[in-house]
């Protein structure tokens, strides 16, 4: 939690930095506050602790498009229909702790989703697996065989 993951740039504009080449303006994201379950005591009903952080997907400017798919397909069920994906923080009992960690998940998985997958090599099974495989379901075949009645000719 104790890192910063916004910069400032000459314009004034704040600037979360995701990896060296993905970052995203802070304007695009929306807080809103609201009432938490969970610790906090008797000021679990008076004040909003948690915090509900919106990011638009589909419409961000700072996404390439294999990322967003990516992301979206990661967001699951965080993801509304409209392609906002909502982050909801309520384990601490400090706003500013919450806000932290809704930002930090965040990160956390645009991150993931700026990794490409590696595609899988097609392998073969090698000759003597073939053999194995084989000879057990000839092993197998027998001890089935065996369980078999056969018909009495008289």
């Amino acid at each position: 939690m104790g890192r910063r993951l916004a910069a400032t740039f000459a314009d004034g504009q704040d600037m979360i930095r995701i990896t060296p080449h993905i970052s995203i303006d802070e304007r695009e994201l929306e807080e809103r506050f609201v009432r938490a379950s969970g610790p906090g005591g008797q000021n679990v009903n008076k004040l909003s602790s948690a915090v509900q952080l919106r990011f638009d997907v589909r419409h961000s400017p700072s996404l390439a498009d294999d990322v967003r798919a990516r992301l979206e397909r990661l967001a699951g069920r965080r993801l509304t229909r409209e392609g906002v994906l909502v982050i909801i923080a309520q384990r601490h009992r400090t706003q500013e702790r919450n806000r932290a960690d809704a930002l930090e998940r965040l990160v956390e998985l645009i991150q993931r989703a700026a990794v490409a997958p590696v595609p899988r090599r097609p392998t073969k099974p090698s000759k003597g697996a073939r053999e194995r495989r084989l000879e057990s379901k000839k092993r197998r075949s027998s001890i089935k065989g065996l369980r078999q009645e056969k018909p009495a000719f008289d």
